[in-house]
């Protein structure tokens, strides 16, 4: 395989996950029985540019086309993020009623509402069936496809250029980002910018982050190798923020070259990479140590507690969850069930070893000893919510970055 971004052949695997299923593959009882293909797990570091990236490409048919469960908006703090996002560009560059904003991998619209609700004209893109039919019952419309030239040519021809094109969690799952960069060009306003948002590789490795790689995730993006990447278009990285969302992400602001003035913030996000290493193999080496000596620990102490006849369940049941559950080969024979608040996956079985997901009702009638909080990034929102469980004896394992454990009275 050559780099998503250089096309460089120059590329150095450092971590091995090893085969899982797609992250989304939720299953109904009706499909248990279809055979599961599990797909290589392996990143790597291309030693031309520096952008890490996973080796194998799963086809975005299979990943999103397939009755995708996923959905933007399952948590108050997920919902407030995207609409203070909305907010912040609207008044940063003071666009209005007559600006179009596009969207692209726009879920059920929750970013395009926080547009909606300052005037702008919004639009979706997403390939994701049923994921669109929500969004459009929601009120915001939205073509059912993947983003390409042709879309956006038609979506210009229709409708105008756009004043901001965004992507929140987008940007690295394209495997083809040289066609998304075409494309972006053809729809964005010469005086437009597009802004996307993803987690920080350098809060991936300095956190252990490991659950967030899957195949979903084709890219773990840092600033450094964009900027040669958005020069080969004629655009610049201008401005970067720090956000804490999804265990630490970065909302990058790029324009056409020369068109809005580059802010401070990209020299000084470059700078903090350089000095992290990200581009070190040592770094990335140590990294994956330290991913298996999670497994190890995270396994020892799960094995404890069944060896002492406690019942333990796991709490939400996130994409980057099931990348944590088959790399350490969690099953039903440790976990009883996984809770969830989305309604598209419960009734549906994990992807890999069928665990059955549950609503969250299930934790309070059978009151387990231990629940493994998967989505840790939203561990306050997730302890405040289940706060009856804790205050009944209940304890929660949050897995990342070390394994601890919580009761009522631990302080986040």
């Amino acid at each position: 395989m050559n780099c998503r971004m250089c096309n460089s052949t120059h590329l150095f695997d450092f971590l091995d996950l090893g085969f899982t299923p797609p992250a989304d593959q939720f299953r109904r009882r009706d499909q248990l029985l279809q055979p599961v293909t599990h797909y290589p797990l392996i990143t790597s570091l291309c030693e031309d540019c520096g952008l890490v990236q996973l080796r194998y490409v799963v086809s975005p048919e299979i990943l999103y086309r397939q009755d995708y469960p996923y959905e933007a908006s399952t948590t108050r703090t997920g919902k407030q993020h995207f609409h203070d996002f909305a907010a912040s560009v609207v008044d940063k560059y003071g666009f209005g009623e007559a600006d179009l904003v596009v969207d692209i991998g726009s879920n059920v619209g929750v970013l395009l509402e926080g547009f909606k609700v300052r005037g702008l004209r919004v639009l979706g893109v997403d390939p994701a069936t049923n994921i669109v039919r929500i969004a459009e019952k929601r009120g915001i419309e939205t073509i059912d496809e993947f983003f390409t030239e042709a879309i956006a040519t038609a979506i210009a021809a229709e409708r105008g250029q756009a004043s901001v094109i965004s992507g929140s969690n987008v940007f690295a799952h394209i495997d083809d980002l040289n066609g998304f960069l075409k494309a972006v060009d053809i729809l964005l306003k010469e005086t437009g910018v597009l802004v996307i948002e993803v987690p920080h590789l350098l809060h991936l490795i300095d956190n252990l982050e490991y659950d967030t790689i899957y195949h979903e995730h084709l890219s773990y993006i840092s600033v450094e190798p964009l900027i040669g990447f958005f020069a080969r278009f004629g655009m610049q990285v201008i401005n970067v923020e720090c956000k804490d969302i999804h265990g630490g992400s970065i909302r990058i602001f790029a324009a056409r070259q020369g068109v809005h003035p580059v802010e401070n913030s990209v020299a000084e996000i470059v700078a903090l990479e350089q000095a992290k290493g990200l581009r070190d193999k040592q770094t990335l080496v140590q990294f994956a140590g330290r991913v298996q000596a999670n497994r190890n620990d995270l396994v020892w102490l799960l094995q404890r507690l069944k060896h002492e006849g406690k019942r333990i369940v796991a709490v939400s049941a996130p994409a980057k969850g099931m990348t944590l559950l088959n790399y350490c080969r969690i099953g039903r024979e440790t976990l009883e069930y996984v809770t969830e608040k989305a309604p598209l996956k419960i009734g549906r079985f994990t992807p890999g070893d069928h665990i059955p997901v549950v609503a969250d009702a299930r934790l309070y009638e059978t009151r387990p000893d231990y629940a493994l909080l998967l989505a840790w990034n939203f561990a306050r929102e997730i302890m405040a919510n289940i706060s009856d469980y804790t205050a009944a004896g209940g304890k929660v394992i949050v897995p990342i970055p070390t394994p601890v454990i919580l009761d009522k009275d631990s302080v986040l």
